[in-house]
């Protein structure tokens, strides 16, 4: 039985301008309906790997496919089937949300009125697509902009700092509808600075720095400490008192009001077993987890050194 080809696959793709490297022999590959991040420092090749995906600038070797064809032999194949929105978009703030869309609709060609019914109520704009756009807050915009990348009804959205400007409230709104166009079977590869908002929204991430790949992973396997536990108990100082007469706890501390331990065996039902031998009733004993702006900043700033 065939397996379906990665959504977006790159092959050691390199781009370099006359000295000056900017993606090195990168090899990616996304999945369908994955919410995939693409993370790195300014100047670390993002965005000139996002335009040789889109076609805006041929590689200097290797090559990006989309959906198993390469894009610079099967452009006008692949790229109707890939929607975009890098940063700001581009707007007619004189014009009306449902204008707007009927004018990329026209230039695309074979976008029906009902699709631009279906996208307004996609991105949650119903109601304001009359509204002349330069009425509309930062989010309205953004999300004007991702219904305007979602026209074609594409297979992959690529999108370049989707929460850029937005307050928490918009924020918010770019993470629930992200995540219903993945439910949805959409593929969403995402290049953000805003890595909170990556940990929340996205399943897999790749890290690069000075235009070569530093790691892919899950998010859970990044974020995720091995072998400690939080744990919340009434008695955190009785409870380390407990755990530093133990071998297998070396390390226990007190933070932010929890305890931090390593686990017998490194198991958790273990650790909580013990909690309660040792009459310490947990409110919750959770596995620990590092925050991915420590992870990313420790990938890259090893990497630099």
């Amino acid at each position: 039985m065939s397996t379906a080809p990665p959504v977006l696959r790159t092959r050691a793709l390199h781009k370099s301008y006359g000295e000056r490297l900017a993606v090195e022999n990168l090899d990616l590959e996304v999945d369908r309906a994955e919410l995939f991040g693409f993370l790195g420092p300014n100047g670390a090749g993002k965005t000139t790997t996002i335009r040789m995906a889109l076609g805006l600038i041929a590689p200097s070797s290797g090559s990006v496919e989309i959906l198993g064809r390469e894009v610079r032999a099967h452009r006008a194949e692949v790229l109707p089937r890939v929607g975009a929105l890098v940063e700001s978009p581009a707007l007619y703030g004189y014009l009306s949300g449902r204008d707007n869309l009927r004018a990329v609709g026209d230039l695309l060609g074979g976008v029906a009125p009902r699709r631009i019914d279906e996208v307004l109520e996609i991105v949650s704009l119903k109601g304001r697509e009359r509204d002349r756009v330069r009425t509309y807050s930062m989010g309205m915009k953004q999300r004007l902009g991702l219904a305007i990348a979602l026209l074609n009804d594409p297979d992959l959205l690529i999108l370049d700092e989707p929460a850029n400007g937005l307050d928490p409230a918009g924020i918010v709104e770019m993470r629930d509808l992200l995540r219903q166009l993945a439910a949805a079977g959409k593929t969403v590869f995402i290049s953000s600075h805003v890595l909170s908002e990556v940990q929340q929204i996205c399943t897999r991430v790749a890290i690069i720095n000075h235009g070569r790949l530093v790691r892919v992973a899950k998010v859970a396997d990044l974020v995720q400490a091995p072998g400690e536990y939080e744990v919340k108990v009434d008695s955190p100082l009785d409870l380390l008192q407990a755990l530093r007469a133990q071998s297998w706890a070396a390390g226990a501390r007190a933070e932010d009001g929890l305890v931090v331990t390593p686990a017998p065996d490194g198991r958790g039902r273990e650790l909580i077993k013990f909690l309660v031998e040792n009459g310490h009733q947990p409110d919750f004993v959770s596995p620990r987890e590092h925050d991915l702006e420590e992870v990313f900043l420790s990938l890259t700033e090893e990497k630099a050194n």
